[in-house]
């Protein structure tokens, strides 16, 4: 009879994550193809009339009216972004419904009049918010309340990239640092499988496509070499890190709090530093360029352009998307890298990219997945073997400070577990 009773339990349960899981990626899957799709239009309008640019300042106003006005609730700070999902995963917080619709509205600006910014941010935090909404219809219990904020942020990532197995993995790596909760797998799974499906077969979204075209052979001086180049994007991208939160903490001390004001004056840096390189191709999200880093040569500061023109566009308020932007800076240092490292331009270019995101997501399973489902799989050894240094090396720092320490990346680290990144940072400065 208990044998019974179990299996019972167990069919139940997972019929509801199955179907709860697919009932997220449905509508992730269609609200990601949409921003996706009006991100592509937006972009291209903006390409077409660089004069946009002139009206970044305006639009961070009116992006800092719409989040003080409607972008705070109970002591929430619609502000925090994907760092509000991730402590709803901890129970630190409660997900506000509203989170995904004002992301969305504020990557729509921040594109248009060409801030630099990415995508899977609008993404996670959507998928943050439906399963919210799920959560609170159907009245799902404390536990499975953390599972399915999960699985919304798995919907979101896989999406937004055409990559369903990172993004089942992305959302249980994410949170924590050190753990994977394991007993989210199966919505996790449902729900970045059925997103994916949903974004590519039923609305038609394309993906853009990174071309491998020569993996060095193995030896011991090709791995040393790629362990070398991991360190170096590592070191990339704690540097962003770094400025970006940095850039943020002034802004807002500086400003009071004054999401206008910040947004405002982060849109005039922005107009300057185009002005002064007499270029658009840092604003938006670079894609063109992104692409051309496998193919040509490109100029080789470029990902130092990047980094400083996204640093001070998510530091000042404005919102969207990490990954793309380190994607770009990794891609475009490896580029740049090419005289120096004799491997081939291609190979280069995509160890940077999945390197640079692994150190700063702190999730080297799911960018080493990444990597295969982008690359078809070329060069395994090598990207394995990166993603694991540049997250060690990196240290215990990171896109999104909300993330908790399980334990630490190593026994060399001396820092104490449970603890969130921010804190920790804070701990060290005082």
């Amino acid at each position: 009879m208990n044998v019974v009773l179990k299996s019972k339990t167990l069919i139940l349960t997972l019929s509801k994550w199955i179907v709860l899981g697919a009932v997220i990626g449905i509508i992730i899957g269609s609200t990601t193809a949409i921003l996706l799709h009006t991100n592509d239009l937006l972009g291209d309008t903006r390409e077409k009339n660089s004069w946009l640019i002139f009206f970044l300042p305006l639009g961070g106003l009116v992006l800092g009216y719409i989040y003080m006005n409607y972008g705070r609730k109970a002591g929430k700070d619609l502000y925090k972004g994907n760092n509000l999902v991730i402590e709803g995963v901890h129970g630190k917080t409660k997900m506000l419904r509203r989170l995904g619709p004002l992301v969305y509205l504020g990557t729509f600006i921040t594109i248009l009049f060409g801030g630099s910014t990415g995508r899977e941010g609008a993404a996670i935090q959507m998928g943050g918010s439906a399963a919210e909404a799920i959560n609170r219809f159907f009245r799902v219990n404390l536990i499975d309340t953390k599972i399915l904020l999960m699985s919304g942020i798995s919907a979101g990532f896989g999406a937004a990239f055409g990559a369903p197995i990172t993004g089942a993995i992305f959302g249980m790596e994410m949170t924590t640092l050190g753990k994977m909760k394991y007993d989210a797998v199966v919505p996790c799974l449902v729900a970045s499988f059925v997103g994916h499906y949903i974004t590519e077969k039923a609305w038609g979204v394309e993906h853009e496509s990174f071309i491998i075209q020569t993996v060095p052979e193995h030896s011991v001086f090709s791995f040393s070499k790629v362990i070398l180049l991991a360190i170096i994007f590592s070191l990339l991208s704690v540097l962003y890190c770094q400025l970006r939160h940095g850039i943020h903490k002034v802004s807002e001390k500086y400003t009071k709090k004054n999401h206008m004001v910040r947004a405002c004056v982060g849109g005039i840096i922005i107009v300057v530093l185009t002005i002064i390189l007499g270029t658009v191709d840092y604003n938006g999200r670079g894609l063109d360029m992104l692409e051309q880093s496998f193919k040509e040569e490109v100029p080789p500061f470029a990902f130092l352009a990047k980094l400083v023109f996204t640093a001070v566009t998510l530091g000042t308020g404005f919102v969207g998307g990490e990954a793309i932007p380190l994607f770009f800076m990794g891609a475009t240092l490896g580029n740049a890298l090419y005289g120096l490292f004799d491997l081939p331009l291609s190979f280069l270019a995509g160890i940077g990219m999945i390197a640079t995101f692994a150190g700063g997501a702190n999730t080297p399973i799911a960018a080493f997945l990444l990597a295969v489902e982008l690359f078809d799989g070329k060069g395994i050894e090598y990207f394995f073997l990166a993603c694991l240094t540049s997250y060690i090396v990196s240290g215990h720092h990171g896109l999104w400070p909300s993330q908790t320490i399980y334990e630490p990346k190593s026994r060399l680290f001396s820092i104490p577990t449970g603890e969130s990144i921010n804190n920790i940072e804070q701990n060290k400065k005082s």
